[in-house]
This record gives structure tokens, sequence and C-alpha cells, in this order.
């Protein structure tokens, strides 16, 4: 597996164009990309779903594992690792949210169970 270069981190942590295409059922057909927002914790990358658990996006990247992603103006194939969060990560992953998008009126749902419950992990395969 390769990881994400230090200068893709970089540009991950202030870009705000994510969009994330899990493959359909066939494992071949990418889905209809679904703008989200991503935040970079150490050397990885997150993602949450806003709908928790019931996202079709988080449904089928759970289900397939895989598919595509497009952030900093570029397009990644990319597998989908569903995270069982603990205690540290899991407030790690929120101020990192609520470093980037202070301010907005969506901030607060994404910290909030639902979405905790929907958190992702995207890694390079």
């Amino acid at each position: 597996m390769s990881k994400w270069t230090q200068e893709q981190l970089a540009a991950f942590s202030t870009a705000d164009d994510m969009r994330v295409s899990p493959f359909y059922e066939d494992g071949k057909t990418y889905g209809t990309p679904t703008w989200i927002w991503s935040v970079v914790v150490g050397d990885q990358l997150y993602v949450r779903a806003w709908n928790g658990q019931q996202s079709r996006w988080y449904q089928s990247a759970k289900q397939q594992g895989a598919g595509r992603i497009h952030l900093a103006g570029q397009d990644f194939e990319v597998a989908y690792v569903p995270v069982q969060t603990d205690d540290q990560l899991t407030a790690a992953i929120s101020e990192a949210y609520e470093a980037k998008y202070a301010g907005s009126p969506y901030l607060p749902p994404m910290v909030a169970a639902g979405p905790i419950s929907a958190t992702v992990r995207i890694e390079l395969p």
C-alpha cells in the first residue's frame, strides 16, 4: 500500500474540493461524485458522512471498499476504510474539522455522534 506524500497531505489540509465516488455494486463503475469535507490528521486523510451511517456514499464505500476521490485538483484511486474510532482519534479528527471549517454553520453536525460513527480513512491502494 502506498502512502500519501507530505506534499499531498499539505495540499489536502487546505483543499475544499473533495468529491468521493465509491464503486457501484458492480465494483467497476464509479458512483456519482459526492462533495464532502475532508481533514488530515497525522499522515492520514479522513472524511465523515453528514447523514451518518445511512448516507448512500458511506454505504457504498463500506460495501465496495474502493473507488475514486477528487481532491486538491486531482483524481486518485483509493481504498475506503471505515474507522472504529477511539476517543483520542475521534477528538483529533473533530479538532481538525473545527480548525479547517471554523465558522461554518455546517460544522456542529459534523462533530456530532451520527457523522462520527461514519468516519472513513481514505488510503491509496
